[in-house]
This record gives structure tokens, sequence and C-alpha cells, in this order.
């Protein structure tokens, strides 16, 4: 992390060596004149680094424990999601042997009240069916509805990260120039006459 003693330093020096720069420039030749932008570059990079380096150290940290926020929430919606369909199927199974049970019991009744029996739980084995796929879709529907979220969210992410990898300086610098004359005609609109 930079000195927080030698910025005011620094910064002190910054005209003196602009005046330097220009003295070598008309007394020195081409050399002391490199020099000099070598130096004011030098100075110019450290300036920035020193400026920028907490506000983009927190900006880099706090996007970061957002994404593993989210990454922990699509986990967490995921797992939840499985869970459901695993208590949906294990419901459906035992749905499927208290229909098989109902069937024996209803076969060691007797012949005469077998028919009303097994029309009675071919109803029941219906509505039961009915009501379990409609309670599977409803689960399922939420489970993909969480995964498409996650799936966009990722999908956010990642156009994000590739954007930031395709911005070249020259796009930054052609961005940064163009903030710039928004402001200064916004400026000039906002000035009173």
């Amino acid at each position: 992390m930079p000195d927080r003693k030698a910025a005011p330093a620094v910064l002190l020096l910054v005209p003196f060596l602009l005046f330097m720069s220009a003295e070598g420039e008309s007394h020195g030749g081409a050399s002391a004149g490199m020099l000099g932008k070598v130096l004011n570059f030098v100075l110019l990079f450290g300036g920035l680094v020193f400026a920028l380096y907490k506000p983009a150290r927190a900006f880099l940290e706090k996007r970061t424990r957002d994404i593993q926020a989210s990454l922990d929430e699509a986990r967490d919606g995921r797992l939840r999601a499985e869970s459901k369909l695993e208590d949906a199927r294990a419901k459906l199974a035992a749905l499927e042997g208290d229909l098989a049970r109902l069937r024996a019991q209803a076969e060691a009744d007797g012949r005469a009240e077998t028919e009303r029996i097994k029309a009675l739980a071919s109803k029941e084995a219906e509505r039961i069916q009915t009501f379990t796929q409609q309670e599977i879709d409803l689960q399922l529907k939420a489970g993909i509805q969480e995964l498409k979220e996650y799936t966009a969210g990722l999908a956010a992410s990642l156009a994000e990260t590739r954007l930031k990898a395709r911005l070249s300086a020259g796009d930054q610098a052609g961005l940064i120039d163009k903030s710039i004359d928004d402001l200064a005609k916004f400026h000039e609109e906002r000035r009173p006459d």
C-alpha cells in the first residue's frame, strides 16, 4: 500500500520536476527532455495508483462478496429443489405401496365386495395420482424457475466479465474523453447567462 506520508512530498515535487523538465529541454538537449518526460510519467502513474488503489480494491472485494453470495444462494436453491423432488418421489412411492395394499385387501374381502372395492380403489388411485402429478409438476416448475434464475445470473456475470476483458485501454480513454465532453456541455448548458 502506498505510504500516506510520502504523498504530499510527491505532490510538491511535481511542479518542480515539470519546471526542470521544461528547463532541461531548452538547455540540456533531447536526453534531459526524455528523462523529464519519463519522470513525469512515473509521477503521474504513481499518483493515479495512489489515488485509485483503495477504491478499486474496495470495489473488487465487494463484487467478489456479491458474486459469492449469489452463488451460495443459487446452490441453496438448487439443494432445496432437489430435496423437494426427492420428497415428492418418496411420497409417490409410498402412495403406490398403499395402492397395492388396498388392492390385496379388496381381493381378500370376497367376490361380492371385489368389484365395488376395485372401482373405489381405481377412483382413489386416479385422484391420488392426479394430485401427486400436479404436486410434482408444481415443484418441478419451481425448481426449473430457480435454475433459470441462477443460470441468468451466471450468464450476466460471465457477460460482464467478457465485456471487461474486451475493453481496451483505447476504449477506456475514449469513454473518459466522451464523459468529459458531456460534462463540459452540461456545465455550459447550466451556466446562467
